[in-house]
Formats: C-alpha cells, sequence, structure tokens
C-alpha cells in the first residue's frame, strides 16, 4: 500500500535508578500489537545521551519522512499515562548516562523557547480516557527538563510540530507492559486520526478561501 502512514515511535534506554525503562518495554509492546495495516510502524530505542540524540532525531525525520514521530519516555513521578503538550529549548542542566549535559543549556542555539505539538493533547486524551481502556491519561506541559524534554524539543523542531511524548511510570506502578502497549496503541491511533481531520480542515479553509479569491 503505497499510501500507508509512517510512523516512528521511541523508548529510552535504561538509566538512573530505571534498571529497566518501562518506556521501551512499553514501544516494544506496541511494536507487537501494531497499528493496523494503514500504518507502517517503525521503533527505535534512543540512548540516554544529549550528543546521540542529535545524532540520531535529524537522521530518523530525513531517512522516513514520518506524518508522525511519537517518543516515550519513563517518569518515576507519573501514575498515569502522560501526554506532552511542548517541548523546552532551556534548561538542560542534568547530566546523561555519558555525564555530559550542553555547554549552552539548550536544544537550539536559536530556536523558540518552546514549541507545541500541532496535536492537541487534550482532544487525544479525552478520547482515549472515555473509551474505557481501563488505562488513564492525563495531559501535562512540561516534561521536565531531561533527555525527555531534549528529544521532545528537537524532535517538534524537526517535525515541524509533528511530534508527540508520552511519558510512562514504571513497571507495575500501576500498569503492566501490556496495559502500557495498550495505552501507547490507543493514544497514537487517536493521535493520527486528530492529525487526518486537522489536515481536513485545512484543506476545507483553504478551498474556502480560494473560493473568496475569484
Amino acid at each position: 500500500m503505497a499510501n500507508r502512514k509512517k510512523v516512528i515511535v521511541t523508548g529510552f534506554e535504561p538509566f538512573g535508578e530505571h534498571a529497566v525503562n518501562s518506556s521501551w518495554v512499553a514501544v516494544q509492546e506496541l511494536d507487537r500489537l501494531g497499528l493496523g495495516k494503514a500504518v507502517d510502524l517503525h521503533v527505535c530505542e534512543v540512548p540516554v545521551e544529549y550528543q546521540a540524540v542529535q545524532d540520531l532525531l535529524p537522521s530518523l525525520w530525513e531517512e522516513h519522512q514520518p506524518q508522525l514521530v511519537v517518543h516515550v519516555g519513563v517518569s518515576g513521578l507519573a501514575t498515569t499515562v502522560t501526554l506532552e503538550q511542548c517541548g523546552h529549548n532551556k534548561g538542560y542542566k542534568r547530566l546523561d548516562n555519558c555525564s555530559f549535559c550542553p555547554a549552552s543549556q539548550c536544544c537550539m542555539e536559536s530556536g523558540p523557547d518552546c514549541i507545541h505539538s500541532v496535536v492537541d493533547m487534550e482532544t487525544v486524551c479525552k478520547r482515549v480516557n472515555d473509551s474505557d481502556l481501563g488505562v488513564t491519561l492525563s495531559v501535562s506541559k512540561d516534561a521536565g527538563r531531561y533527555l525527555c524534554d531534549y528529544t521532545y524539543y528537537t524532535s517538534l523542531y524537526l517535525g515541524q510540530g509533528h511530534s508527540a511524548f508520552i511519558h510512562v511510570p514504571p513497571l507495575g506502578k500501576p500498569y503492566s507492559s501490556e496495559d502500557l502497549g495498550r495505552a501507547l496503541q490507543a493514544a497514537v491511533l487517536e493521535m493520527l486520526k486528530f492529525l487526518e481531520l486537522d489536515h481536513k480542515h485545512e484543506h476545507c479553509n483553504h478551498e474556502h478561501q480560494h473560493q473568496h479569491d475569484h
């Protein structure tokens, strides 16, 4: 199928107290479940290193030309599956797995302070929560100024906002890997629906605009 949507979903390797990173476990579970025949899903594990993110992300966007890139990370503070609305450019002081942090403490020297996803996370959250999935989703506007936030901002910058970030709790607190995989599947499918509707609206507005021009 030539018109299959391409979606990339990433998780992170272990770091700090997270000897097993539930984000990568959840992404592997999603890979097993898939996103249906109309979606070409590509998954990869991201190192918890600023430099590796800078090297990896441009190649992911250029090589695959995805409709959407969804990054998944673990948060020890999270008790829900949390959809992040925006990524931040500044405030990266925490050392990564290589004991490195950017000298400028920011992602893109000349980038805006904050970039929002084109996906309205409140809409996605409500739709998934209304579907009785058995996993609770919530929305946040602060991805934490570590590799999660850094990756999200970089991806939003490269993909003109066609990116999303999902924080998952550690395994068993309270959700199993299967629960997290199902939650990712439901959230990503809703994001794709949102983008499709949004694109149709834009197209309609454009046509409408066009008629007024004559």
